[in-house]
């Protein structure tokens, strides 16, 4: 008998090797990470934790209440390390935003949602969608502008034909979980 996804949290299906587009959350969506330095820590532990379990990511973008990113998973494994990877990075990160605020345990992440991606089509939109994100979210007029995303990565390694066919990709019909509210000064 099927039993139906726990309504408070996404079922996660990470039983097959892929590319995932993944978003998560900070608690309640509370803006614990506001402020260039706390986004240049956010990116440099995601990239981080990221890279040292395997994990080849092509996109990201990380803001003060949220973040998505596109990634490959392991050669040598299935991707159910994904979410032993996100508990340890939202732990590393929560221990460090809580020293900084002075509070003790709070909560500060939510939950993680994960699609794999099984369409050309569906994958490269979605590629264009994590990369115009701070633009989708009005902090920027182009996303290479924003210094916590791979945008600007992006058109320095990639072939400015693959930038411009990439970006090419509408992302206007594009699901994803996207109702987070950011500020203007990061």
């Amino acid at each position: 008998m099927l039993r139906p996804a726990w309504p408070h949290a996404p079922t996660h299906q990470l039983s097959q090797a892929g590319t995932f587009i993944v978003t998560a959350s900070t608690y309640k969506k509370e803006h614990y990470f506001r402020g260039a330095e706390r986004l240049a820590v956010f990116q440099r532990e995601l990239l981080k934790v990221l890279a040292d379990n395997q994990w080849h990511l092509e996109a990201w973008a990380v803001f003060s209440n949220h973040y998505h990113f596109i990634a490959h998973s392991p050669p040598s494994s299935t991707p159910e390390n994904l979410s032993d990877c996100l508990r340890f990075l939202h732990a590393k990160l929560a221990a460090w935003v809580n020293r900084r605020d002075g509070s003790i345990d709070r909560k500060v992440w939510h939950n993680f949602w994960e699609t794999r991606l099984t369409d050309q089509r569906s994958y490269l939109a979605r590629l264009n969608y994590v990369h115009q994100n701070p633009v989708r979210h009005g902090l920027v007029p182009a996303a290479n502008q924003y210094p916590w995303c791979s945008a600007s990565f992006f058109e320095r390694v990639a072939s400015p034909s693959i930038v411009k066919s990439i970006y090419r990709f509408k992302i206007d019909k594009v699901s994803v979980l996207d109702d987070f509210e950011t500020f203007g000064d990061w």
